[in-house]
């Protein structure tokens, strides 16, 4: 006979042990081995007293059920397994990264507060900071996070968060974690780490500090790309505030199907983030000695400005490089119209290889929030464009195949691409400027 009986909690150091089995438990009813799927959109309440009075009010930080947007049972089952990835108290799950961005930032800061961010960071993250946040009455100030002395001379009396996002999307700088946490916390000040891109299979930013950590879970975590969702992991206090003041209120709500996709994809997280960096470090070293290319930015090669905080901040380097090309734009062009293997798209995180062109004059130069010396700064790893690179879990020989022809190749529309590039610009400067007079 079926022992239905419940568990006790999984008490486990290995990630791998605990991918698979933190915040799953067998079924209570019939013994299944998978989390259900919850997509009630209401509970039924408790009876009259201090529980249904803790339902409606969320007094307690697990309160019973009462309404999706505020809780749901797949969502809680992710949320005790992504607190106990990162080792931090509590966790609260979101319908994307950005909504886990904003329920930070507009949870623990007001009108007044001001706020220090890494000025090269995922680009929904940065335009709230560069140009939202100072339209709510807060103060920001976008530095060079992976220099420790940019923030301390940042600081003011009224900083109350330092945002940093490492590796930094899409040029791959790294931030020292320790070193940050230390000049935010002896400012009062509360830190908060990006750390979608390392995972924590590869990055732990509690343990080296940081207050917050969060994740755009559409990318590694769920790894699948099927799925939209993001999270914040931290003190049990600050993530049920969140939870009051931003989940409740701004409404940001994971869906319980992608909650449940997510919690299937973190099981082979540990497995997949050991094959995207070796495979990775692989692709790395072939472009690096390629005719086509220029320059090749990977935290894994020697090569990297910051390698030396890789290798005591990380486990491995990741999935994620950026390359730049000896052919520039019409390079670019070629290789996105050549790649079989690889995909043009501008995600990342998924089992599917995928690569994308950032072009330096549209993605930094436009930036109205960035001042000149932050361009130069950043454009000394971009040069006029990056190829930014999600390695999948493809074989890595036959994806070094792939990338070898389409560098090889030559094609029409990279021939006369930059030309026609360079005159759409001209029209749309033209069509500005008549609008502005």
């Amino acid at each position: 006979m079926t022992d239905l009986r419940r568990k006790k909690p999984v008490r486990a150091k290995s990630l791998s042990t605990l991918a698979i089995h933190a915040g799953e438990e067998p079924d209570p009813t019939t013994g299944a081995l998978t989390p259900p799927l919850h997509m009630s959109a209401a509970f039924r309440l408790p009876d009259f007293g201090p529980s249904l009075f803790d339902a409606l009010t969320m007094e307690s930080q697990q309160p019973p059920f009462a309404y999706a947007r505020w809780g749901n049972p797949t969502a809680r089952a992710l949320e005790a397994k992504l607190a106990a990835l990162e080792g931090g108290e509590a966790a609260l799950a979101l319908a994307t990264g950005m909504a886990a961005v904003s329920a930070l930032t507009f949870t623990f800061l007001k009108a007044g507060d001001h706020v220090i961010a890494s000025e090269v960071c995922y680009a929904g993250s940065v335009e709230l900071f560069g140009l939202h946040l100072p339209r709510q009455g807060i103060e920001v100030s976008l530095v060079d996070t992976s220099d420790p002395d940019q923030v301390r001379q940042a600081l003011q009396p009224q900083t109350k968060l330092v945002y940093v996002e490492t590796p930094a999307n899409p040029i791959l700088r790294i931030s020292d974690i320790e070193a940050i946490a230390e000049i935010a916390h002896k400012a009062g000040a509360l830190l908060a780490v990006d750390s979608t891109w390392a995972t924590p299979c590869l990055q732990q930013p509690l343990a080296l500090g940081a207050d917050y950590v969060i994740h755009s879970a559409t990318k590694y975590l769920n790894g699948h790309g099927d799925a939209l969702g993001g999270v914040v992991v931290g003190p049990a206090a600050g993530i049920h505030r969140m939870r009051k003041e931003a989940l409740v209120h701004l409404g940001g709500a994971i869906s319980p199907f992608n909650a449940w996709l997510i919690m299937r994809g973190l099981a082979t997280l540990p497995l997949r983030m050991a094959r995207h960096s070796q495979s990775a470090l692989e692709i790395a070293h072939f472009l690096d000695g390629h005719p086509a290319v220029s320059r090749v930015v990977y935290p894994g090669l020697d090569s990297h400005p910051h390698r030396d905080l890789v290798l005591g901040q990380m486990s491995a380097a990741g999935g994620m490089l950026t390359f730049q090309l000896a052919g520039g734009l019409g390079a670019a062009i070629t290789l996105a119209e050549r790649i079989r293997l690889f995909t043009y798209a501008t995600s990342l995180g998924h089992a599917r290889s995928l690569l994308f062109y950032y072009p330096t004059d549209l993605y930094v130069d436009a930036a109205t929030y960035l001042s000149a010396a932050q361009k130069a700064r950043i454009r000394e790893w971009t040069g006029e464009g990056i190829v930014r690179v999600s390695v999948g879990l493809e074989d890595a020989e036959d994806l070094i195949a792939d990338l070898d022809q389409a560098l090889r190749a030559r094609s029409a529309k990279g021939l006369v691409g930059p030309a026609a590039y360079a005159a759409l610009k001209r029209i749309q400067a033209r069509s500005a400027q008549e609008t502005e007079e």
